[in-house]
């Protein structure tokens, strides 16, 4: 099973929600380590590296945002937690390397199953890429380095922003269902988080442009790129 030796650090301030994620993801076979506060979580990263951080934005010392931004250079998956289903929120935590986000209250076995799912991206992440790279138009993307270029310039992509980019980019001017996404790039195994697809969608817009993606109103999304 994947999650075995598998270490997670969650993140969280309030001790009941800590204990219960904590007891809920050692039931599924992950080493599991708790910190309370933003300090508490960089010092742990930096000690012992993680497999996957599950991080509460609001925290003592400094919040979950300013936790991602420290430990950037780590490429660790984050699943954070937020009080609020407030899209800026979820955009800013996206933003700084955020791969994933669930609003409280929520499912043990939905946030389980969203921490396999992350496990199973960053290992197909790790594996070697099955081509060097991509041109579209004006958009670059190598897949080796997993950088991104469009009109001769850098972008910088979270990891979960470079994958969808890479799906749709698969299959350029083809309408890709968000259920499909879902199931394809983050491996979920419901349908419930949509919302999550559009986030990181919004975020592809900002940093590539507004032209980028087509949006099929309740069906899915297209690049709009040459073939």
């Amino acid at each position: 099973m994947e999650s075995v030796e598998r270490r997670v650090l969650v993140v969280e301030d309030e001790r009941a929600i800590a204990d219960a994620v904590a007891a809920r993801l050692r039931a599924e076979g992950f080493l599991v380590q708790v910190a309370g506060d933003g300090p508490g979580a960089v010092a742990a990263v930096r000690q012992t590296p993680p497999d996957l951080i599950v991080l509460d934005v609001m925290l003592p010392g400094f919040d979950g945002l300013e936790v991602c931004r420290r430990i950037q250079d780590q490429r660790i998956p984050v699943l954070m937690l937020t009080a609020r289903d407030d899209e800026t929120d979820q955009l800013v935590g996206l933003a700084v390397g955020a791969d994933d986000y669930m609003v409280k209250p929520f499912s043990m076995r939905v946030l389980a199953a969203r921490v396999h799912a992350l496990l199973r991206r960053a290992d197909r992440v790790a594996a070697p890429a099955p081509a060097p790279g991509l041109r579209l138009g004006d958009l670059e993307i190598n897949h080796a380095e997993r950088r991104v270029l469009r009109g001769g310039v850098e972008v910088h992509l979270t990891p979960t922003e470079f994958d969808l980019l890479t799906h749709l980019a698969g299959r350029p001017r083809t309408v890709v269902p968000r259920e499909r996404l879902l199931t394809e790039v983050w491996g979920w195994a419901d349908t419930s988080g949509t919302r999550t697809v559009d986030s990181h969608v919004k975020g592809l817009r900002r940093k590539l442009g507004a032209d980028l993606i087509r949006t099929v109103h309740g069906v899915g999304y297209a690049l709009e790129v040459d073939r």
